[in-house]
């Protein structure tokens, strides 16, 4: 079996750094889902059912490619976050966030079009929030970086210095968890160290 194109369905420059980093270089093409129309209450249904419909959008546009689509959402007190819609709602998340643990949820489908198969799964990580004063949330949010991502935070950026630990897969907070990934590839049939 050859070694299909490997295509990420994500603008996000955090997941193809990822990739990037391990060794794979992607063909970025992104889906423009709609993610609002996705409205389910249950974190890991929602994460894998926007994650599909990310990969699915994309997988049109090629034929012999492994297509990848992921989501994350945090959730906190059994509420699911997203990206924050401004500034504000950045301040009052982290307000809630600090000293707590937070779920991030992140889903990953894996579209194989030369076998005609989708894989779809969900890594989750629990994240120990450091407990941030008023005055680093304020200079937090005013870089910016939280506005951009779900949980409202950056585990490779600045957010790094706010969170005390994780339990589970570390990559799985930036987007994508690469022992997850590697395990779909296996289930397909393919070696990651093929892509590399």
């Amino acid at each position: 079996m050859g070694v299909p194109t490997f295509v990420l369905a994500s603008a996000s420059p955090a997941r193809k750094r990822l990739l990037q980093n391990a060794g794979i270089e992607p063909v970025v093409c992104k889906s423009d889902v709609d993610e609002s129309q996705v409205q389910l209450s249950d974190p890991v249904a929602l994460v894998e059912t926007l994650a599909r419909h990310k990969a699915q959008a994309v997988a049109g546009q090629f034929s012999n490619a492994l297509v990848l689509g992921c989501d994350s959402v945090l959730s906190l007190h059994g509420e699911i976050h997203g990206k924050p819609a401004d500034a504000e709602e950045a301040i009052a998340r982290w307000q809630m966030m600090r000293g707590e643990v937070g779920i991030l949820y992140t889903g990953h489908a894996l579209i194989d079009l030369t076998q005609d198969k989708t894989l779809v799964r969900c890594g989750i990580t629990n994240v120990y929030f450091s407990d941030v004063s008023d005055r680093e949330i304020a200079a937090y949010v005013a870089t910016g970086e939280p506005l951009n991502v779900a949980g409202c935070f950056a585990l490779e950026g600045r957010g790094g210095f706010f969170v005390e630990k994780l339990e589970g897969c570390h990559t799985n907070v930036i987007g994508l968890s690469l022992p997850l990934l590697r395990q779909m590839l296996g289930e397909l049939g393919y070696d990651v160290t093929n892509f590399w």
